[in-house]
């Protein structure tokens, strides 16, 4: 999605264009449809000069008109992530990526079709090709498909770093992708040391599971590591018997291995994070069941491992609950996303910062510990931002964390989404940032995390969004 939309409008404002609305595509249409007509224009007169007739003209433009030209006059102050696909009226199409590669583009071509999609995994289960036949669109690039067959890339605008988004591929992307499935594996794996200390290594009596189902992936790489760490301590315990080893005690030894159930059941199709929050807490209690008898009450720990925690009032109203009933002595919900910090303005939609738990923890901690003029020192430098031109803003937003270890903010985090009435204790781990690039090191996009925006666009969102919450505005800030 492209943002900045307010400028852009002006833009088209400024050069004779009446756009219908203030929405991004809507927008984004107008500015390549003028440029569109410019195009024509030049076209018309220069074929106009050498003779040809109105019915020999149109013919001509559909086969000589430059896309690229288009593209790049049109796009090259679009502050945000996009694929943006067209099509013209001739027959000619492209698709247009993001100059840091924020948001994924892929495609396959042979001598019949080209084909574009988001996921890879699609393309190549839809025309049964291998992945080495699936091309990724180079950012700043388009993929530009003429009439008469001809296709390629073109340079449109000069890349950026490349930031393609990590919560693609935590979350939102087909796990089946070959990359995905190993980045999400990893990241489980990489959680191992954190759950181990939270249960104080004790697996005999842990049981290992998952919620919602895209947290499959990540459970299995957490199981594999499990069991990594369990062959190590099987071979410190063999050896430490020494000649005292008998068939008895090697089985028992043997016999050790991480506890891994179905804990949950998803009967239907439905994604909550995506789901309004008055719907959210009823859709979750009619999609998801318990499996009862797999936790021995008051002895086992639970570890669940979730994707993302984003707004935490899921795990509060539902899933907590629901858990709970399975009378575990310890539940420990683990993120294999880092804490959510900031808002999305690049095409998911988590645009209000106080919607966010790990925010709402932070500022509650501010309160708590009468650090309160941080807050308002953060509200005056985040509104003195909103009158500076784009590339001079910074995320001050950030001042709302530096107080407080990403541990205090978790704890935080778990005060407020236990329920009143769950008899468990609490713990939730988070992935850190150092090991989420760890995991998945060619989509370093982690501004949701960090703060670090790969536009000037994200650092505006970021600061709108924190003077909406602080004057009570309840609305997008973009």
């Amino acid at each position: 999605m492209v943002r900045d939309v307010d400028e852009l409008f002006q833009d088209l404002i400024r050069i004779g264009q009446h756009p219908k609305e203030k929405a991004d595509t809507v927008t984004v249409m107008e500015n390549i449809g003028h440029f569109l007509d410019e195009e024509n224009e030049v076209q018309y007169a220069k074929f106009k000069k050498l003779g040809n007739s109105k019915e020999e003209i149109s013919p001509l433009i559909a086969s000589h008109i430059d896309i690229a030209k288009i593209l790049k006059n049109s796009s090259h102050r679009w502050d945000g992530g996009y694929a943006i696909a067209g099509m013209f009226g001739h027959g000619d199409a492209f698709v247009l990526r993001d100059p840091a590669g924020i948001r994924p583009a892929f495609y396959y071509r042979d001598e019949e079709i080209v084909v574009v999609a988001s996921e890879r995994p699609a393309i190549m289960t839809a025309f049964n090709v291998p992945v080495e036949s699936v091309q990724e669109i180079k950012p700043g690039h388009a993929l530009i498909m003429r009439k008469n067959g001809k296709v390629g890339e073109e340079l449109i605008n000069e890349p950026t770093q490349k930031l393609s988004c990590s919560f693609e591929r935590i979350y939102f992307s087909r796990g089946s992708d070959v990359d995905i499935y190993k980045e999400r594996k990893e990241l489980g794996r990489l959680l191992c040391q954190s759950t181990l200390q939270s249960v104080d290594y004790d697996l005999r009596n842990t049981v290992l599971s998952f919620i919602p189902n895209t947290a499959e992936v990540a459970f299995y790489g957490m199981l594999h590591g499990m069991e990594d760490y369990l062959r190590d301590v099987k071979k410190r315990k063999i050896k430490a018997l020494g000649n005292d080893l008998t068939d008895e005690k090697l089985m028992e030894i043997l016999s050790i291995r991480p506890r891994a159930e179905k804990i949950a059941i998803k009967d239907a199709k439905l994604r909550t994070f995506i789901t309004n929050d008055d719907e959210r807490s009823d859709l979750v209690t009619h999609v998801y069941d318990i499996t009862y008898g797999t936790i021995r009450k008051g002895i086992d720990n639970l570890v669940v491992i979730d994707d993302s925690i984003v707004r935490g009032t899921t795990l509060k109203n539902s899933i907590l609950r629901m858990l709970d009933r399975l009378g575990p002595k310890k539940i420990v919900v683990v993120s294999s996303a880092p804490q959510i910090r900031y808002p999305d303005c690049y095409g998911i939609d988590m645009a209000k910062i106080g919607d966010l738990i790990a925010f709402r923890a932070a500022i509650q901690l501010l309160e708590e510990n009468n650090l309160e003029h941080i807050i308002d020192e953060t509200y005056a430098r985040c509104k003195e931002q909103l009158s500076m031109g784009g590339n001079e803003m910074k995320n001050y937003v950030r001042m709302i964390y530096q107080p407080f270890t990403a541990e205090q903010i978790s704890n935080k985090i778990a005060e407020l989404v236990r329920p009143s009435d769950l008899q468990a204790d609490l713990q939730i781990i988070f992935q850190s940032i150092e090991d989420l690039h760890s995991a998945c090191p060619n989509h370093r996009g982690d501004w949701y995390f960090s703060g670090n925006y790969p536009t000037p666009g994200g650092n505006r969102v970021v600061c709108k969004a924190f003077v909406n919450y602080i004057e009570g505005i309840n609305e997008r800030a973009y």
